[in-house]
């Protein structure tokens, strides 16, 4: 497999965009060195890279491509829209029938809709109607839980806070996941100071037996506003998102990826004393929500509400988390077939399954991580996790297992020869680091 168009153009997308990708998770220092690197078309879960070499793919969009890239309906009813026009002076009649369609199937419909284009904005929406609401300040978040919004009051937290005054970084506490007693202890260390707790529902782990029913008690008992981020639960968990399936339900969440299918579109979705901050029917001071000229652009109204048409006429929840179940159990026959069950596996909702590379010494590792992804393309798999997708068939899978099975094969050799020998070039970095 050749990558020469795709090493010709990377320079060249390094001279023009930082870090040669506008979003991190996609960038060089992700991918092995023989991966490609510009990709120009997608059908179903298959992809072709510029140099022509077709993939099937696991990463769907960092997990936004819930149906399939292409999804005939989908674009259908953008693409119809759009002869409309995309963008008016008033808004159109499509945000309140998108709004509407979106409460329905959350089974919400005593709440209100805010929509914009990426969950990072929704989500800090969240966090300053939590604020206005409480007259605090600090913002507590599940130091357990990846990623939440681009915005300083979480990027301030990571590894990788340049630009960041120390007075933002200090307004976000964090506390465990799983680990009321760690919410307790914070709410006791700043007492009434507390706006929000901010958590995705589940991410490789469920919660515990009455943890989210015991955040949702402590933010009642305390006068804290409970934030949950369904960006990725929602719509692959359940349609009604993760926060459905564990029976707890919190004052605001966001939710995005898999609404729009790869179409940018996010929303914000709570309680109306605390969205009318950001509305026209308050007599408190306004909190200026979420306003921005793309926010509920028509082509993208209309490519959700398709979404969702498929999702409430088809089994896509159940196909989702049947193939990601039979992969599953394929990657661990895999590693087990090699005696190598314990240095690679598989984790979270079947839906949604990441992978873990572990080195000779039992230690996480990078190396072995790129190794895998590099063996992976090899075979014509691109994987930086498992995430399902509706267009995922049978032969799709089983063309996967193969791949694993003879990329293990290589793994097990590397953690008893040394993986720099199998390894061509730098390994992967993570994407939160303070220098490259």
């Amino acid at each position: 497999m050749q990558f020469e168009e795709s090493n010709r153009l990377r320079p060249m997308a390094h001279a023009v965009i930082p870090g040669g990708a506008h979003t991190y998770a996609k960038g060089d220092d992700q991918f092995p060195e023989e991966a490609p690197g510009f990709i120009v078309r997608g059908e179903g879960c298959h992809v072709w890279d510029v140099d022509g070499n077709e993939f099937i793919e696991y990463g769907m969009g960092l997990r936004a491509v819930s149906l399939g890239h292409g999804y005939a309906p989908v674009v259908a009813a953008a693409a119809a829209e759009m002869r409309n026009g995309l963008n008016f002076t008033r808004p159109a009649a499509l945000e309140l029938t998108a709004a509407e369609k979106l409460r329905r199937t959350l089974g919400q419909d005593d709440r209100m809709v805010k929509f914009a284009k990426n969950g990072s904005d929704v989500t800090s929406a969240a966090v300053k109607l939590a604020r206005a609401a409480t007259g605090r300040d600090l913002v507590a978040i599940c130091g357990d839980h990846p990623f939440f919004s681009t915005d300083d009051w979480f990027i301030g937290t990571t590894g990788m806070p340049g630009g960041i005054p120390q007075a933002v970084r200090d307004l976000t506490v964090k506390y465990r996941y799983n680990d009321l007693a760690s919410v307790e202890a914070l709410i006791a260390a700043y007492p009434g100071r507390i706006a929000c707790l901010v958590q995705e529902v589940e991410t490789t782990e469920p919660p515990a037996p009455g943890f989210l029913a015991g955040l949702r008690a402590l933010c009642d008992a305390h006068g804290i506003v409970l934030i949950f981020d369904e960006i990725i639960t929602g719509f692959r968990w359940h349609v009604r998102g993760a926060s459905h399936v564990h029976g707890v339900r919190a004052d605001l969440t966001s939710y995005g990826k898999a609404l729009g299918n790869g179409f940018a579109i996010a929303a914000l979705v709570g309680e109306p004393e605390l969205m009318e901050l950001g509305g026209l029917r308050t007599d408190r001071e306004r909190v200026f929500l979420l306003s921005t000229t793309y926010g509920a652009d028509t082509h993208t109204l209309a490519a959700a509400m398709a979404v969702l048409d498929v999702y409430e006429q088809e089994p896509v929840i159940e196909h989702l988390h049947r193939q990601g179940r039979r992969l599953a159990e394929g990657v661990r026959q895999a590693a087990q077939a090699h005696g190598i069950a314990e240095f690679f596996g598989v984790a979270g909702r079947d839906s949604n399954l990441i992978y873990m590379t572990k080195d000779a010494e039992g230690e996480r590792s990078q190396a072995f991580r790129t190794l895998f992804l590099q063996e992976m393309i090899r075979r014509g798999v691109i994987a930086p996790s498992f995430v399902m997708s509706y267009s995922h068939t049978d032969a799709d899978i089983d063309r996967t297992v193969e791949a694993v099975d003879g990329a293990l094969a290589v793994y097990a050799k590397a953690l008893s020869d040394g993986v720099e020998g199998y390894l061509v070039g730098r390994p992967v970095k993570p994407v939160f680091r303070p220098y490259v």
